[in-house]
This record gives structure tokens, C-alpha cells and sequence, in this order.
């Protein structure tokens, strides 16, 4: 390593996770650390070359790229989905690659409840409608303009039951609702009742929300789509803050239009930040939030510290939280 045994350390994308509230602080002291807000396509491979250690949120780290990165030791991914890094490529280039599993369970499963309970209950449009004058102009001492929904003995198919799947049935457990659980592994069934595992389609046509908390591989990328909509239930809501990849927009925004389910909440689209000409962006009944679930300040110091504890453990000669 570089420097009397400092490795030269550069954060590619660092202004997500430390907007001004999240000093690296604790990194800065296991190595000589260069952070740039953000590094766009042309700058990647200039930025990384000094790095013995290059940690990285959502740039991209190519195989073109790892091949021509001789000095580089250590990947470490600012999150928990690690698609932007070609793991393989930095396997054959003995390059270690870790992520932080788990730092935002709680925050993310607040987060979908959030988009729940504006799907249920339309609170801004509502706040909106008071400031307008609205409610000064009523002739009743109430008014609604969306039907207003309860949760409890309703259903929820949480899909992908794993740490945040889990949380938000938890979360829809203490709301009243019956919670349904699609998991491969079926590992971390709750002690409370009504729950019940079933099937991906089985979600779709039992839930009257729909939450996606899976991981996005070729075995979940665009499951929701024209046939497993027509499953769901005229009265349904889908829910997705996972990966904006899991649903065909095309798709989701013609069910909306159609008026084929009630509603959709999405913090997370294909292709980030969203293109002006993404369907869903005129989509009726579309709910939609800039990728913040993840976001609370408590959340993103739990992912500084648990990425100081991987670069520590890597350079202990003993790495941690292994992708790679």
C-alpha cells in the first residue's frame, strides 16, 4: 500500500451519502481518501487509477474498466445491490468486492408504509385542497376527495421476504392486515399470525397491496408486466422500492391508464434519475419519490460505518461481507 502503509482510498460518488451530514470521518483515518461528489462515464478510469480502494454507490465499474486498473485492491460498495460493479471481472483480477447488507431495513420499511398510507388516504392532495381554500368554501365541517381506505383485514403480498420484505410485514402485521410472503428460501417465517408463504402469482391476484422487496435478477427482471398486472385486483396498489427494473413501465403506466388496479407508488424506476419521457411520469393514480427510501440520516451513518468496518477488515487481511 501507498503512503507508509496508507492505501489511497477514492469514493466515486460520495454526495448521496454524505450530503453534509455524514462526514467520512472514520474512513478518513484508514487511508489517504479523495471524495468526489460525482464522477460522470469519461472520469471513472482517471479518478480510480491512483485508488489501491475504490468505493462506489451507483457509478459504474466495468470490466474495461477493472482491466485497466492494475493497482486496484478493493471494491467497496456504498450500498446493498452491487449490479454497478462487474464482480466477475474483479474476481479474475483478484480484486475483493464487498457491500454492506444490511443498513437501511428500517428506514426502507418506514418508507414503504409512507407510500401506503398516501396511496390510502391522499394526505398532501388533501393538505393541498385546505390551503386552496377548499375546506373554507365547504358547506360540511369534512370533505374528501379521494375515497378514504382502511387497512386493516386487508392484504398485503410482500415479495421478497428477506430483512426489509420481513420489516414490512411486521409493519402490516401491527396495521391489521393478513401479510402473504413470496421467498425462495422461506427461512424467516414470523411467530404472529395471520401470515401465510405462497406463490409470486399467487400475490399478485391475492394482495390488495403489493410490495416488491426482492433483489433484481434474471429471474425477477420485469415480473411485473401485462399478465401478472391482469392478476391483481381491480382495487390493488403496487408498491416498489426495490429496483425499478422488477416492473416493465410500459406495461404498469397502459394498467394505470386503464384503470386496471387503483394505484402505484414508486421510489425507484429503470433508469435513474428518471428520463423526461419515462410512461409512468403521466401515468394516473402514480405515486412517485426520487429513489429516498433508503435515504434517513440514521440509515446512511449506519452505511459509513459498516463500509469502515469493510475496508478495516480488508486491510486486517480477513475482508468481510464478500460479493465477490
Amino acid at each position: 500500500m501507498s503512503g507508509k502503509n496508507r492505501p489511497r482510498i477514492v469514493v466515486l460518488d460520495g454526495a448521496p451519502i454524505d450530503p453534509g451530514d455524514n462526514p467520512w470521518t472514520e474512513i478518513e483515518g484508514l487511508g489517504d481518501l479523495t471524495v468526489y461528489p460525482r464522477t460522470e462515464a469519461s472520469l471513472i478510469l482517471s479518478r480510480s487509477r491512483p485508488a489501491e480502494i475504490v468505493l462506489t454507490n451507483k457509478t459504474p465499474v466495468t470490466a474495461q474498466t477493472i482491466s485497466r486498473l492494475p493497482g486496484l485492491a478493493f471494491i467497496s460498495v456504498l450500498a446493498t445491490g452491487y449490479d454497478n460493479v462487474d464482480v466477475a471481472a474483479a474476481r479474475a483480477a483478484g480484486i475483493s468486492v464487498s457491500n454492506v447488507p444490511e443498513y437501511g431495513t428500517r428506514s426502507v420499511a418506514q418508507f414503504v408504509f409512507a407510500l401506503i398510507l398516501e396511496l390510502a388516504h391522499h394526505v398532501g392532495l388533501h393538505d393541498a385542497a385546505v390551503k386552496a381554500g377548499e375546506w373554507t368554501a365547504s358547506p360540511d365541517h369534512t370533505f374528501w376527495k379521494t375515497p378514504q381506505l382502511e387497512l386493516a383485514g386487508s392484504t398485503i403480498a410482500v415479495i421478497g421476504y428477506g430483512r426489509i420484505g420481513s420489516s414490512v410485514g411486521e409493519l402490516a402485521h401491527a396495521f391489521g392486515m393478513e401479510v402473504l410472503g413470496v421467498s425462495s428460501s422461506r427461512r424467516s417465517e414470523p411467530s404472529w399470525r395471520p401470515f401465510a408463504w405462497c406463490s409470486r402469482e399467487d400475490a399478485f391476484s391475492r394482495g390488495d397491496v403489493v410490495s416488491l422487496n426482492c433483489t433484481l435478477n434474471e429471474g425477477t427482471r420485469g415480473m411485473v408486466n401485462a399478465r401478472t398486472i391482469s392478476l391483481m385486483k381491480p382495487g390493488a396498489f403496487l408498491v416498489n422500492t426495490s429496483r425499478g427494473g422488477l416492473v416493465v413501465e410500459e406495461d404498469l403506466a397502459r394498467a394505470l391508464a386503464e384503470g386496471r388496479i387503483a394505484g402505484a407508488a414508486l421510489d425507484v424506476v429503470s433508469r435513474e434519475p428518471i428520463r423526461a419521457d419515462n410512461p409512468l411520469l403521466s401515468a394516473p393514480r402514480c405515486l412517485m419519490t426520487p429513489h429516498i427510501a433508503w435515504a434517513t440520516r440514521s440509515a446512511r451513518q449506519r452505511l459509513m460505518g459498516a463500509t469502515a468496518r469493510n475496508i478495516r477488515a480488508f486491510l486486517d487481511g480477513a475482508p468481510i461481507n464478500l460479493v465477490s
